[in-house]
């Protein structure tokens, strides 16, 4: 059995952009059964740029499922941009799963957009002044919220997709004072708690492609500045036991593991 999961975040597109993706992504079908995007679609969140988002990856030939980012947040547009998102057919996650009925098998794809906070020994806690409080409260709902997606889902195989990053593997490259900005470490405990066989995100664009959660779970940084391709093909299955890397064309490289 042998899911292939496309992924790509951080497009941060605008009428400008419109048509740089879509090439690519027509040739989906021959290597993805689905396309997962990891948040930040747009520039700055407005209704107008999720229309260039819709025309970009609306109607593939693959479903298309999606978180959204912080740049999708920054004008208070976020209801006009789910619409215009849903409406496209994209799955928009907030706390919630999907599952999908591929050729290898049942997907089961839990989505939140995270929140930063930082990681062991170095995070934010829930003491002292108020602000600081609802800011690590906003971090540990939304782990929460990935959690139970994840336990919830009936299906052969189990893929996280957040925007902010669940570890600091994937953030190498960063500056070290801005990594309580770019995630935290309770969606990677969240992604733990259940059996998820790859964690995809965006967000970190200096960041780097691989890491690990402390329970063994394969973390991706699928950022476009990062993968520097239209998308990345990950095969995942139990009948691969290499992870590897080989061209697939113009369109991205494609990952395998068990």
């Amino acid at each position: 059995m042998v899911i292939r999961i496309a992924a790509v975040g951080d497009v941060h597109l605008d009428k400008d952009v419109v048509g740089r993706f879509r090439p690519a992504l027509e040739e989906l079908p021959e290597c993805a059964d689905v396309l997962l995007l990891a948040g930040d679609l747009t520039r700055h969140g407005t209704e107008a740029e999720a229309r260039c988002v819709a025309e970009e990856f609306g109607g593939l030939a693959v479903p298309v499922v999606t978180v959204l980012g912080n740049h999708d947040h920054q004008c208070d547009q976020v209801p006009q941009v789910v619409k215009v998102l849903e409406d496209a057919g994209i799955t928009v996650l907030e706390g919630n799963g999907v599952v999908l009925d591929c050729a290898g098998g049942r997907l089961g794809i839990a989505g939140v957009k995270g929140f930063g906070g930082g990681f062991a020994g170095r995070c934010a806690s829930d003491f002292g002044e108020p602000e600081m409080k609802a800011f690590v409260r906003t971090t540990n709902e939304s782990a929460e919220r990935l959690g139970t997606a994840l336990r919830s889902l009936d299906c052969d195989m189990l893929v996280a997709l957040t925007h902010y990053s669940p570890v600091p593997d994937t953030l190498a490259g960063e500056p070290l004072e801005i990594y309580p900005f770019l995630g935290s470490y309770q969606l990677g405990q969240a992604i733990d708690s259940a059996p998820t066989a790859l964690a995809l995100h965006g967000h970190a664009h200096a960041g780097t492609e691989r890491g690990t959660t402390p329970g063994g779970v394969r973390v991706r940084n699928v950022a476009h500045p990062v993968i520097k391709q239209a998308y990345s093909v990950f095969h995942v299955g139990d009948q691969l036991d290499t992870d590897q890397v080989s061209p697939i064309g113009q369109s991205g490289s494609q990952r395998s593991w068990s």
